[in-house]
């Protein structure tokens, strides 16, 4: 078996151990109050498949490095597994100190999730960029990722506060936005199973764009809705497009992104709808009942120690190690590069979360919301600054 073989098993291997261990954490949650010393050996079941799992993804990890020869986090494949990897790690520390199954139930398929969005993109081993061949890229990236990953755990707990403490026995403004947040999710998921399912079949359409007076060719992997603008679809035997995109919309890539924008709005809502359906009330109405045997203030410790751990080390690589950096490679330690400002608006939050919560008493609910807002800042980095808008830090 080649290193790219091992690698690549190794992570699939890992996923699906953070799947089996997902159930055991759920079993350790039982209502029964005759079972506890089962709940607690499900736990520790939980636990040891879950360290298992980490251990096989840092096989992928250190074979990959021993493959490309560099720190495998130079773009958006690499990066996004091992952000998983850090949240995975964070979970466990998390889990060990406090030792609430609650949190794996919630922490650990919401980091499988990121793992799979990791497979969006491509897994081809290539040459580092100018730019990018620098002991700062392991340093920075790593920093910040295992930084998010902390901050993660502040998410989850603030999530699962949220749901637990809200009302949810009347339609309110409170219960309308936490439903939002989790129908974000959905929307997240919708994002990977559309695009897992056409990449399984090798779906393909091709369009001849005319811009600027020249002819570029755009491929799309999702049936096209959303056709680029000035366009001309060559391929046969696929769905003809409902419009083009709207002329504000610029770039070569607009018309594809847009249409994976639909698509995630199309495939999260058939989850979410279907998930409806089969509870017959709301998903956050659903799943209090499960965060009864969960202590409250344990919860809003959790949100208030990941933010207080994971907002210097933040600082540390998001802004610092970034700016040493950027000084080396660019001539300059700060430029209005999107990538920059939405690290800076992410710590900028994150230290008003901290003053609020210190100076101000912004405990339980009000913390849950910062933390799970917090939390969207991130994903909006990670997910449309990279792929949407144009930015120096383009070819991660």
């Amino acid at each position: 078996m080649g290193i790219y073989s091992v690698s690549s098993t190794a992570l699939l291997i890992a996923f699906l151990l953070y799947l089996v261990a997902t159930f055991f954490f759920g079993g350790a949650i039982r209502q029964n109050k005759n079972e506890r010393h089962q709940k607690t050996k499900a736990g520790t079941i939980g636990l040891v498949i879950t360290i298992i799992g980490f251990a096989s993804q840092l096989v992928y990890f250190i074979a990959r490095w021993v493959m490309t020869g560099h720190a495998p986090v130079s773009n958006l494949f690499e990066f996004t597994t091992f952000l998983g990897m850090s949240m995975i790690l964070a979970f466990i520390i998390i889990y060990i100190y406090y030792k609430t199954a609650f949190l794996g139930v919630f922490a650990l398929p919401l980091a499988t999730i990121i793992i799979a969005y990791a497979s969006m993109f491509s897994s081809d081993v290539a040459p580092l960029v100018a730019s990018l061949q620098s002991y700062w890229l392991p340093i920075h990236v790593s920093t910040v990722s295992l930084a998010q990953g902390i901050l993660f755990i502040s998410f989850v707990a603030g999530l699962m506060y949220l749901i637990r403490q809200i009302d949810q026995t009347r339609a309110t403004l409170r219960n309308t936005m936490l439903e939002l947040v989790i129908y974000g999710i959905f929307l997240f998921v919708g994002f990977i199973v559309m695009t897992s399912i056409f990449n399984a079949v090798s779906y393909q359409a091709t369009f001849e764009v005319e811009g600027n007076g020249q002819q570029t060719v755009a491929e799309y992997h999702l049936p096209p809705i959303a056709a680029p603008q000035d366009s001309t679809l060559l391929s046969e035997n696929v769905m003809s497009p409902w419009f083009e995109v709207p002329g504000w919309m610029h770039g070569d890539d607009a018309g594809r992104k847009f249409n994976t924008v639909i698509w995630s709005f199309f495939g999260g809502s058939i989850i979410y709808g279907i998930a409806f359906l089969i509870s017959r009330k709301r998903i956050g109405k659903r799943l209090q009942p499960l965060l009864k045997g969960v202590k409250p203030d344990m919860l809003d410790e959790i949100m208030y120690r990941s933010v207080a751990i994971g907002f210097p080390v933040f600082t540390l690589g998001g802004l610092i190690f970034a700016a040493i950096w950027a000084q080396i490679a660019w001539g300059r330690f700060w430029g209005w590069d999107p990538k920059e400002v939405w690290a800076l608006i992410t710590w900028l939050f994150y230290a008003a979360f901290l003053h609020l919560r210190l100076s101000r008493g912004w405990h339980g609910e009000k913390s849950g919301w910062l933390a799970v807002v917090g939390f969207a800042i991130i994903m909006f980095n990670l997910i449309v600054v990279n792929l949407v808008l144009a930015s120096l830090h383009s070819y991660a």
